[in-house]
């Protein structure tokens, strides 16, 4: 992603007009959300799934684009896969802890503890050491270029996640109930119909929101990096002199 430095980013118009679809699809989806009927037996905490939901959906996302964007880079060289690829790591994080609290406020009443070791708890949990890990790496590499690639190599592994987390409750049966949205096999939605649409909107929401999130990220990652190299190119110069 190619930004000016002096570009004022409220001038952006594509992230102003994203950035407005983004609010008016959360909008909706809270409007809907609490126009939800209550569930016979969970009452209002199953509005708790509409955050909990797109929230898990959203970190599967993040952390697909993560290894994607790796992709592109060692195919490529070009940096701006490398900043995306961060800043949808730092949202997977983001969203990730989003998914375990929304988790934990729905577990405590409905299992009687905020947390138990089950396997899509535990895979999750997990995830935050992968990807804590792949961004604290990334401060421990000064040279951008090897930084990258060895970023590229860590999100790409990292994405087996995404297939491991989802199908956890499938192969190690635990207290977490089955996929709400099943999709492999027969596709099926284990709720009521009309929470499938309060879903869906969350999660178009939530998608948005993505897409939101990961521009900004990417434009303040691209002026960050020119001030790193205008500023190293200052440092240099007195040197060249001498050389000179």
């Amino acid at each position: 992603m190619q930004v000016r430095m002096g570009t004022d980013m409220r001038q952006d118009r594509v992230t102003t007009l994203l950035g407005a679809a983004t609010l008016l699809a959360l909008g909706t989806a809270v409007v809907l959300g609490l126009r939800a009927p209550l569930d016979v037996n969970q009452g209002s905490l199953v509005r708790l799934m509409f955050v909990h939901v797109p929230s898990a959906w959203l970190s599967y996302l993040a952390y697909g684009g993560t290894g994607l964007f790796g992709l592109l880079y060692l195919l490529t060289r070009q940096r701006r896969w490398d900043r995306l690829a961060m800043g949808s790591a730092e949202i997977g994080v983001l969203f990730t802890l989003s998914t375990i609290v929304g988790g934990m406020l729905w577990a405590k009443p409905t299992w009687g503890a905020y947390w138990v070791w089950d396997a899509r708890l535990t895979t999750t949990a997990l995830s935050l050491v992968v990807y804590g890990g792949y961004l604290l790496i990334r401060g421990l590499i000064d040279d951008p270029e090897r930084r990258a690639r060895v970023a590229a190599v860590i999100g790409l592994v990292g994405t087996l996640y995404v297939p491991i987390n989802y199908m956890a409750v499938e192969w190690w049966r635990g207290v977490h109930q089955t996929q709400t949205l099943r999709l492999l096999g027969k596709p099926s939605f284990e709720a009521a119909p009309i929470y499938g649409w309060v879903l869906l909107a969350g999660t178009v929401a939530f998608t948005l929101l993505y897409v939101y999130l990961l521009r900004v990220r990417g434009i303040l990652a691209a002026r960050e990096e020119a001030r790193e190299e205008r500023e190293l190119m200052e440092d240099l110069a007195p040197l060249e002199v001498a050389r000179g």
